[in-house]
């Protein structure tokens, strides 16, 4: 299993941290380079040691209506409800309610855990091994528009097989967090909507935060966009009854940064429970996992990080928090086109004195290529380093190749503006013995193999083959994967995403090029394409649709 360290916090006791000279225009580029005046916007805010840094708002809240984007915009937040829910269980918690340790069937008494003890702890870290609702194919458009009661959703649910056994995996779950808000509910006796409004909401004074409807008129609602086929559309309708306690909830980023000062002053939960919260949960097997109760773990060039990001129909949105310089950042955006995570990041790190920012040095020829193998010996989970025309590119299993440019001998950046970093370590030979990519999250360490790098040989097939794999797939409610030529170049273009070229290396079985994502096509008994599977973290198979 891949080896992960804590990044060491780096000391800055003796010299002074600059701000750079113009922030707001270091941030100003950030936000322009992705968030442009006539389409969908977002909403930026940055607070250290409660003065306000930055508060800026870009783009459209209402493109129909042509109607700019202000910082006072209400969004979707998404996944950042998970905050609130993990808190509600905290808070009842420490008023002895519950306990962590209770098994879930304490409150759904025919849940079937297959033998297993599953906890409330276990649901707030992703640990359970609960089959995710919104990953199940049957949770289709048709079955989003719908309301359901929380016992009717989780009866939709609960007879999915498991993943894994409780504790033995991390694996992001909505079904895990779903149950928790039944949960608050018969706990508390009151809808989750109420307890959170009443025990959060109204005593923060965050008056522009509420559940999610969309039949509720809501002041400054900016409303939600998606793009496919390189078109803005307005994003699909889904009930904010399925969401619930994963993901329902409405706020500013005035309102969330509200919400985090009162967390870290203690006025939501008790120390000790934030605490908990905010320190990383640990696998069966002493493996850190990154996410504590509600809030990621991480750092921000070495200074600790909590946050956490939010992902639903027309809405993306990203929330920071550094304890030690008491810095706030929240980007939120009004379409699932556009992911405000690296910026936040990003900003973040300038607010604090230490950007992301690498000049390139010049490396001899033989120093690159020794960098040149496969790490890793798990081909689930390998890094594949190419010398390729004079650079060199990283490729991760099921990923993309990118190309990465020294700084420092044996430290690299990735091209293309992210915020992680290799750090290939050399042993008592001076050989090169394994790889760490640092970004915000733990060390991820991989050891040098004596594999060969794996290559395709690209095959030539018959127009008449080819064109029976061109059409619509759909892998996923709104998610489809195009095949499609021009002229004798076959390309797959996923929904929001870029075309990429794809190459056949067996008569019905293609790889895209430069990424380690293959498609097979398959036929039914009558020998007609009617689906492909895609082979990415996994085998998932796409129904041809057009």
């Amino acid at each position: 299993m891949m080896k992960r360290t804590l990044i060491a916090i780096l000391s800055a006791f003796f010299f002074q941290i600059a701000l750079p000279q113009n922030p707001s225009a270091e941030f100003d580029s950030l936000m322009t380079k992705v968030f442009k005046a006539d389409e969908a916007g977002a909403v930026a805010l940055v607070v250290k040691n409660g003065k306000v840094l930055y508060r800026k708002a870009f783009g459209m809240a209402n493109m129909e209506l042509g109607v700019k984007m202000k910082p006072e915009n209400v969004f979707r937040i998404g996944s950042i409800t998970k905050q609130f829910t993990a808190s509600a269980i905290l808070k009842l918690r420490d008023e002895g309610k519950l306990s962590l340790d209770d098994d879930i069937t304490k409150y759904i008494a025919d849940y079937p855990t297959h033998g297993h003890q599953i906890t409330i702890k276990h649901l707030l870290t992703h640990t359970s091994g609960i089959k995710s609702y919104t990953g199940m194919e049957t949770w289709d458009a048709e079955v989003r528009k719908k309301d359901f009661t929380p016992m009717e959703l989780i009866d939709f649910f609960k007879d999915q097989p498991m993943d894994f056994d409780p504790g033995e995996e991390w694996r992001y779950n909505n079904s895990a967090y779903f149950i928790l808000g039944h949960i608050i509910e018969v706990v508390s006796g009151t809808t989750y909507e109420t307890y959170i409004d009443s025990n959060f909401f109204k005593p923060l004074k965050m008056s522009n935060s509420y559940y999610g409807s969309p039949s509720r008129i809501i002041k400054d609602r900016a409303y939600g966009y998606d793009k496919r086929d390189g078109e803005l559309i307005n994003a699909d309708f889904l009930s904010m009854t399925q969401p619930y306690a994963a993901g329902s909830l409405l706020s500013t980023v005035d309102d969330l940064y509200k919400w985090y000062s009162s967390v870290m002053e203690d006025k939501v939960i008790s120390k000790a429970s934030r605490i908990e919260a905010q320190s990383t949960y640990q696998l069966n097997n002493g493996e850190k996992t990154g996410y504590g109760y509600g809030w990621g773990v991480g750092n921000v060039q070495g200074s600790p990080m909590i946050s956490h990001g939010g992902g639903i129909n027309g809405y993306l949105t990203s929330s920071i928090f550094l304890p030690e310089e008491k810095l706030f950042v929240a980007v939120f955006s009004n379409c699932n086109c556009n992911s405000p995570g690296d910026i936040a990041t990003k900003m973040a790190a300038m607010a604090i004195g230490k950007p992301f920012s690498w000049k390139p040095i010049t490396l001899p020829e033989d120093v690159m290529r020794s960098y040149e193998a496969v790490y890793g010996p798990d081909k689930k989970n390998q890094r594949i380093i190419t010398f390729e025309d004079g650079q060199l590119f990283s490729m991760r299993t099921g990923g993309s190749k990118f190309k990465i440019s020294p700084f420092e001998k044996d430290k690299f950046f990735f091209e293309g503006g992210g915020v992680t970093t290799l750090h290939f370590i050399r042993d008592a030979n001076n050989t090169i013995a394994s790889v760490t990519a640092k970004g915000t999250g733990y060390d991820m360490d991989l050891e040098r193999t004596e594999l060969p790098i794996p290559t395709l040989t690209k095959i030539e097939l018959d127009a008449s083959v080819t064109d029976t794999y061109l059409g619509k797939y759909e892998l996923a409610p709104n998610f489809i994967i195009t095949i499609f030529k021009e002229d004798d170049t076959i390309f797959a273009q996923a929904t929001g995403q870029g075309k990429n070229e794809i190459i056949p290396f067996e008569e019905n079985k293609f790889s895209l090029v430069n990424a380690d994502i293959k498609l097979t096509f398959n036929k039914d008994e009558n020998g007609e394409v009617n689906s492909l599977t895609l082979h990415q973290g996994g085998d998932h198979e796409a129904k041809k649709v057009e």
